[in-house]
């Protein structure tokens, strides 16, 4: 089937009109915040899905300002992290965070705040990446962990365990099992590979080629989980690897969604109409892209910067497929 226009998708979908008193189920498309605190504004059993690519960890600072000696604050035990709340209250930044084990147990806290505004028949889509540790991490503020010569923060992260150097930490793999210890269900690791990724320094390891796409669901107080799933629109063949070119990112952003990897996990998981969120929306391609495929959509995001550039992006699009509430 050959490619749809931007108009000719939106017009396959034509757009739901807002009902009285649907407050963020309408085309209330982005909200300027911590997801932490945004996740309680959702009506209850309004979301179709929750699609998002969260920070990972020691990546980026994305123009957000941490606390760098902020495991002063608490006792230094990777094993007892503090409640995500108190953590930013003391100036921590989700990804940034002194130990790995705190990144995923922030991480999934605020993911399982979803749990009530996601309807019984929902799906949660979650890209997370993997990295290397280092006693000495190089925080960038957009460039990958170790790249390019823009200007840098380094920070002490502790040995012990499997901190260890050049330890492959398997992040993904220690969310995933978090989430499933929340009572969440795991369908698909989906393997995401990246054949353009950038030459890397290091001669004594192979280049770091995929990420991981996981597909939870809600589960149930009783019998099987189920929900709402169209297997007629995924990639061909319909395996958990897919093979997608990294694409360079926009408004500053240098880590944004390709629209063929997260296309296909719209229309397999929500149904047309439906309410598509990314609680970490950075300059919203999400959300074009779930409009585009006649789903409604809604951003949370931190950072004012993305946040404008979100708004621009929903304006453009707005401008070129007609108003949503026409």
């Amino acid at each position: 089937m050959p490619a749809l226009s931007a108009r000719t998708r939106y017009r396959r979908f034509p757009p739901r009109r807002r009902l009285a008193g649907e407050g963020t189920a309408g085309w209330d498309t982005l909200r300027e915040g911590d997801a932490y605190d945004l996740m309680s504004t959702l009506t209850p059993n309004s979301v179709d899905l929750i699609l998002t690519s969260p920070p990972y960890w020691g990546h980026r600072t994305y123009d957000q300002q941490h606390n760098w000696t902020i495991i002063k604050e608490f006792a230094a035990d990777p094993s007892s992290p503090p409640p995500y709340d108190a953590y930013r209250r003391k100036g921590g930044v989700l990804g940034l965070e002194p130990y790995p084990e705190w990144y995923v147990h922030h991480l999934v806290e605020i993911l399982d705040l979803a749990k009530s505004s996601l309807k019984a028949d929902g799906s949660m889509w979650i890209n997370v990446g993997d990295t290397y540790f280092a006693r000495w991490s190089s925080i960038r503020e957009n460039g990958r962990q170790g790249l390019a010569d823009h200007a840098r923060a380094r920070r002490r992260t502790p040995m012990g365990g499997y901190r260890q150097e050049k330890q492959l930490l398997l992040i993904p793999a220690r969310f995933a099992i978090a989430m499933q210890d929340r009572r969440w269900i795991l369908r698909n690791d989906l393997i995401w590979y990246k054949p353009n990724v950038p030459p890397r320094p290091e001669n004594d390891r192979l280049r770091l080629a995929h990420e991981h796409f996981f597909h939870f669901v809600k589960r149930p107080t009783e019998g099987r989980a189920r929900y709402y799933y169209n297997l007629t629109q995924v990639e061909h063949g319909a395996t958990d690897v897919i093979i997608c070119n990294v694409r360079p990112g926009d408004n500053g952003h240098s880590a944004t969604f390709p629209p063929s990897v997260i296309r296909p996990r719209i229309l397999t998981s929500s149904r047309p109409g439906g309410l598509v969120l990314d609680p970490f929306c950075g300059t919203g391609r999400a959300l074009t892209v779930a409009l585009d495929c006649g789903r409604r959509a809604l951003g949370f995001e931190i950072s004012k910067t993305f946040a404008a550039a979100a708004r621009q992006a929903l304006t453009s699009h707005s401008s070129i497929n007609g108003s949503p509430t026409e």
